[in-house]
């Protein structure tokens, strides 16, 4: 069953190894995530050489994420772990002494300074709930409202409160430059507790061009200020693991489908993630919510879904992707699916990108009406391949460029088969080759009509303005 909808898997130590890696391949993961939150730089770049060489050879190019860090505020450490109850006063100070039930030591200044009066403070991911009810220099007192076991380095959720830091810390800068100076064949490079436009702006400034800038939205300004964000970034992950605490959990669904349709219309990627098989970490099948979750995705048009923990340190990561390939496929097919998605038009003629959506939606619906087996969009930079995924056709869109970078960056997008070719000297030789790679890849026999998308001149960027109707 044909599956359009890709599957990001992170690596880690439950796949640490080439062959392992390249299991999940042959199971359905279609880009890999390296989460920078962990591990040595040299081993995520071992594991860059064993996607690679994977890649070589099933001749099938691979998207690589960086996943930066970014300012994950930490308690500071204790004598021992204690358990606070509801109604306990809790105070976060600027004192390096060892924690204890009473206090313990906050090691961001600034926070301190930020926190007002009866702004909420989360810890251990949510667990241990308070309240700010008196603010000195130096400290914050707080009253716990839900109640746990507290110990050394647990995350702190801020809901609501502006923090004055930026998404990179000096941690991020080393991890970037080491990609840079190494040039570490990654393709996307995710930024985390993104707040506002700036962050990007700062890792644009450091990157260029070089790699595709993923925003992680699990803050909720991010989510607030979407609409200055999504024009900055080439596509934006729905985190919904501290998006849930830094938000009502009620909300989380309302936030994952309107973020998804505000990529989607702006023709930028998204990546569903987080607890989409939770269970799998330790179970070798699914529950039934998950699979609905995973489907739910799917149908809102998500370009792919990730699997964190499941497949970088559960019990079962290659069960794992092959459910969520296999629940991905059947949600891509289903009929609920097909009636839910739209044909996208600029809004006006004069609009920067209005030639090429008129292309790629004719063409998306040319190939429907005509069954066609496959689009085939010769693409240089992967504009018009991206286009095209964002129509989400119910036909298979091959792309085929002659820049490994750009074929690699595509294998997020849905609905997407990128492969490498060489450059046709011409719209002549462009027909031929399209129809010959076509039957070589497999995406049409011979006899089936394929719809072809190209721009003329040939290598013109942004030049997309042409459809073909071929027969292999």
């Amino acid at each position: 069953m044909e599956r359009f909808t890709k599957i990001l898997a992170t690596v880690g130590p439950a796949v640490d190894s080439k062959e392992k890696i390249h299991e999940l391949v042959k199971a359905g993961a279609n880009a890999f995530r390296l989460n920078f939150s962990h591990g040595e730089p040299e081993e995520h770049a071992r594991r860059v050489a064993w996607i690679r060489e994977i890649e070589a050879e099933t001749n099938t190019p691979i998207a690589i994420l960086q996943d930066l860090q970014g300012p994950k505020i930490r308690v500071g450490k204790f004598d021992k772990a204690h358990v606070l109850k509801v109604g306990d006063v809790f105070t976060f100070d600027n004192n390096e002494e060892l924690g204890d039930a009473t206090r313990v030591h906050l090691p961001h200044a600034e926070i301190l300074t930020s926190l007002d009066v009866n702004d909420p403070i989360f810890v251990n991911d949510g667990v241990i709930q308070m309240k700010v009810i008196e603010k000195g220099e130096g400290y914050v007192k707080c009253e716990v409202t839900a109640g746990g076991e507290i110990s050394d380095r647990k995350g702190m959720n801020l809901p609501g409160v502006d923090l004055p830091v930026t998404a990179m810390t000096d941690k991020d800068h080393r991890d970037v430059r080491y990609t840079l100076d190494t040039d570490l064949e990654v393709d996307w490079i995710a930024l985390s507790f993104v707040q506002r436009p700036s962050d990007i702006t700062e890792l644009r400034e450091i990157v260029g061009d070089k790699y595709k800038i993923m925003a992680k939205i699990e803050m909720p300004q991010a989510v607030d200020r979407i609409e200055e964000i999504l024009p900055v970034v080439d596509g934006i992950m729905v985190a919904r693991g501290d998006l849930g605490v830094e938000v009502p959990f009620a909300k989380v669904p309302l936030i994952q489908k309107s973020l998804i349709k505000q990529a989607q219309d702006m023709g930028k990627t998204v990546v569903v993630a987080t607890q989409m098989l939770d269970s799998m970490v330790r179970n070798p099948s699914p529950t039934r919510a998950e699979a609905s979750d995973i489907a739910n995705a799917v149908f809102d048009g998500a370009d792919a879904v990730m699997l964190s923990n499941e497949s970088a340190a559960g019990d079962h990561p290659i069960a794992a992707v092959q459910a969520m390939a296999s629940i991905a496929a059947f949600a891509n097919q289903a009929p609920y699916f097909m009636r839910n998605q739209e044909f996208y038009f600029a809004d006006t003629p004069a609009d920067e990108l209005a030639t090429e959506d008129a292309i790629s939606s004719s063409a998306a619906m040319i190939a429907e009406q005509l069954e066609s087996k496959a689009i085939v969009c010769y693409t240089a930079t992967g504009s018009t391949a991206r286009r095209m995924s964002r129509q989400r056709p119910t036909t298979r869109i091959w792309s085929l460029t002659p820049d490994v970078k750009v074929a690699r960056a595509l294998a997020l997008n849905y609905g997407i088969s990128s492969r490498v070719v060489a450059a046709p000297e011409s719209v002549d030789k462009l027909m031929p080759l399209a129809t010959e790679k076509a039957k070589e890849f497999g995406a049409a026999n011979e006899g089936e009509k394929i719809v072809i998308t190209f721009g003329s001149p040939i290598g013109k960027l942004g030049s997309t303005n042409s459809i073909k109707v071929a027969t292999v």
